[in-house]
């Protein structure tokens, strides 16, 4: 028995995708033949990612969304260029150290608009129609700090931790329906912006690979992998949640952590 999936005649939007974790889901949806729309703040960034999308997947229906979807104006922008989807990956976050004692009330904010309120507002407007066609997949892109809250960064463990609520009770609002809503728990995973966090906690006169082996054994020793995660990872399960073989999954939180979480049931 062979594992096909296609999603042809399907329009996914991916938000934050011009890099990283996103782009990589991009690609990933485009090869199971989905039309995908990337998303990132500016134009010339999404014009950037919608051609190395293209010369990854030469075949790909690409639509660019440059629109900030942390924002009313950017989420109306985006309705406004791509009306209705039949996939939703909620995948726009930002993170970054700082110490709990030291985080501002505007931090604060700023995190939970970004990291949950973007994707909730995006959610209250594409669901409807994907409830009415009796087909959809919402999914957002967690983390394992919605579980494990990271010391370093707690506004942003506190933010992921919210998308499991989210998730949970949207999937709740679709039950029945033939709508899948599901949180992806990602673990860490190997992009520039890791790239850039890691440096930044060990410091830069370590070499790429001995800083990473470091990072994962001082800060997440939890880890089965014991190494980063790739973007590859991540999407491929993204994928398979977006696909009718997944018709079953919903209301869930999925791990791809490398078994960073230590727990036997997700």
């Amino acid at each position: 028995m062979t594992v096909h999936i296609d999603l042809a005649g399907r329009t996914a939007l991916v938000t934050g995708s011009t890099q990283g974790i996103g782009a990589a889901i991009a690609v990933a949806l485009a090869r199971a033949g989905a039309r995908v729309a990337v998303n990132g703040r500016t134009a010339a960034s999404v014009e950037r990612a919608a051609m190395a999308l293209r010369s990854e997947v030469p075949d790909a229906e690409v639509i660019e969304v440059d629109a900030d979807v942390s924002s009313d104006e950017g989420t109306a922008r985006t309705l406004d260029l791509l009306p209705t989807v039949d996939i939703l990956i909620n995948n726009l976050g930002i993170f970054g150290p700082t110490p709990a004692l030291e985080i501002t009330d505007d931090e604060w904010r700023r995190y939970f608009e970004v990291n949950v309120l973007a994707g909730v507002r995006l959610t209250r407007a594409y669901l409807p129609a994907m409830m009415e066609r009796g087909w959809g997949r919402v999914q957002y892109i967690g983390s394992d700090s919605a579980v494990v809250t990271p010391a370093e960064m707690i506004h942003y463990g506190v933010s992921k931790t919210a998308l499991l609520g989210v998730s949970r009770g949207f999937a709740k609002a679709a039950a029945g329906t033939g709508v899948t809503v599901n949180s992806v728990l990602a673990g860490p995973t190997h992009t520039a912006g890791i790239e850039d966090f890691i440096s930044g906690l060990m410091g830069d006169s370590l070499p790429w690979d001995e800083a990473q082996r470091e990072f994962m054994r001082l800060h997440r020793p939890q880890s089965l992998l014991q190494r980063l995660i790739e973007p590859e990872e991540i999407a491929n399960m993204v994928t398979y949640l977006a696909s009718p073989l997944a018709s079953a999954t919903t209301g869930a939180a999925v791990r791809v952590d490398g078994g960073y979480v230590d727990a036997i049931v997700p």
